[in-house]
């Protein structure tokens, strides 16, 4: 939930088009070999597990990751 925030924040704070979607299910953990929740995974490939990251630092995972 903390990370949700901070994405919500980073979303309404910055030029990226985010779209955030939470999953909690056993399959997402399993398709993306998550160990440690939270995790932030952008357009497919897991950049953050079992940390919550702050606004600026999330803003540089997209800015790293992202393909748009």
């Amino acid at each position: 939930m903390k990370l949700k925030k901070e994405l919500d924040r980073v979303k309404k704070n910055s030029e990226f088009k985010i779209n955030i979607v939470e999953m909690n299910d056993d399959n997402f953990k399993k398709r993306y070999r998550i160990q440690n929740i939270p995790a932030l995974v952008i357009d497919g490939k897991v950049v953050s597990e079992g940390k919550i990251l702050c606004e600026r630092e999330l803003k540089r995972m997209i800015s790293l990751y992202s393909i748009s």
